[in-house]
């Protein structure tokens, strides 16, 4: 098992370059489930939940070839229908082949899902829509099993916008017979991406971006040719970093249009952020201004950027309150982050942050991707040396972060842990 160390206090300079999105890649593999053929995907990040989600296409009959960035997936022989505990334990996006293999294949068999340890997060409404859809669902020994001789189109109104509740149902309704309607659909980029995705292989789906979906079922589609957007979550992450460590950064890849509410509350803190020269200049200002911030589906501010910017506010000046409305358990960085020093109390779903003049490095526990990101983040600019445990977590959505962060000037390497001790 291995640690981050991190020795804070160095300036971060320079340029580095935003990678491929983690959330909008596995649901674009996952969509070449819906047509035989040759499919390939391009500027696909280099990450375990990447690995764990071919290896999951392969148990299904695929073939999976990675080069670089590019994979390249033949379903021409896809013959099995379930996804097994084994590989969803660790990953909940793999969910989202039950929407595809009931419409093409008629069944599905799979796990309930695992992940990040942030809440609960059911399946429920990806259930209710498939049933609106006419599959006949049910649950035994921890899988979700799935028939239908021929899904219909049906209208399906979410109770929450549902990112994943939304991919799979729009894969699964585009084979299906007539019109399905997505109600309180989620919006974010990677949902649209999917959608023109989709549109590509020849599905017919209007709203894409909005909160209604129209998708009109077609018989069949061909295969797959796209290229992944940048990582808007990677982005926010490395915007932080530059404010945090006192720096000038460029960001190449980064889509400010793709996170208009951090970039707003960046700038209210006192960050300095401009589009030039091909990419996003980051500066930090002398001292950071407290600001509040609560999660919303998007285009508002976004959950999985929730603990970056805690981490940021730690070091504002004044208190700052910040509200988590999307998960009931995302504040599980605050006990890592108050190991280090910081001034955070936790009101049922809200954090109350106030700025302190210094962190102090510490050892610390990852408990989710985020989170460990968060932590990293915060041994940037802690006195001493931090130890971020369990940085599994943070392979599972970021692209080597600390080299990144070492480019940028960071004094940061990986090493190994040591095991825990068992007392007897």
């Amino acid at each position: 098992m291995q640690k981050i160390v991190i020795r804070g206090g160095c300036k971060l300079d320079g340029e580095v370059e935003v990678s491929g999105a983690k959330n909008a890649a596995l649901p674009l593999l996952i969509a070449s489930i819906l047509a035989r053929g040759e499919h390939e995907i391009g500027n696909v990040p280099d990450l375990v939940d990447v690995a764990t989600t071919c290896k999951l296409l392969e148990g299904l009959g695929a073939e999976v070839e990675r080069s670089r960035s590019r994979v390249r997936i033949s379903t021409r022989a896809l013959s099995r229908h379930e996804a097994p505990y084994d590989l969803v334990k660790t990953m909940r996006a793999s969910v989202l082949c039950l929407g595809p293999l009931v419409a093409r294949y008629g069944r599905a068999r799979v796990s309930l899902p695992g992940g990040c340890a942030i809440g609960a997060r059911p399946v429920d409404q990806h259930l209710m829509g498939l049933e609106k859809l006419g599959a006949r669902v049910s649950l035994a020994h921890g899988y979700v099993e799935a028939r239908a001789r021929q899904l219909r189109g049906a209208t399906i109104v979410f109770d929450l916008p549902t990112v994943t509740g939304t991919e799979n149902l729009l894969m699964a309704s585009v084979l299906a017979k007539g019109e399905t309607v997505l109600e309180n659909a989620a919006r974010e980029p990677e949902v649209l991406q999917l959608a023109e995705a989709l549109c590509a292989m020849g599905a017919r789906i209007e709203g894409a971006g909005t909160k209604t979906l129209r998708i009109q079922g077609v018989d069949e589609l061909g295969p797959l040719d796209c290229s992944v957007i940048p990582d808007r979550i990677e982005a926010g992450t490395l915007m932080i970093a530059a404010a945090i460590g006192k720096g000038r950064v460029c960001i190449r890849g980064a889509v400010l249009g793709h996170l208009t509410a951090l970039v707003g509350k960046l700038r209210e803190a006192g960050v300095e952020i401009a589009e030039r020269d091909g990419g996003v200049w980051v500066r930090s200002p002398q001292r950071l201004r407290a600001v509040d911030v609560a999660t919303q589906p998007h285009p508002g501010f976004p959950t999985d950027m929730q603990a970056q910017f805690m981490a940021l506010m730690c070091l504002a000046d004044g208190t700052s309150v910040i509200a988590e409305r999307i998960f009931e358990n995302r504040f599980m960085h605050a006990l890592g982050l108050r190991r280090m020093g910081a001034q955070i109390k936790q009101d049922g779903g809200r954090a109350i942050v106030r700025g302190v003049d210094k962190l102090s490095g510490a050892p610390v526990m990852a408990t989710d991707l985020r989170a460990s990101a968060s932590l990293v983040l915060a041994g940037l600019v802690a006195e001493g040396t931090t130890e971020v445990h369990r940085v599994y977590h943070l392979d599972r959505g970021y692209q080597r972060l600390d080299a990144k962060l070492r480019s940028l000037g960071a004094d940061i390497h990986r090493s190994r842990a040591r095991p825990p001790v068992t007392v007897r």
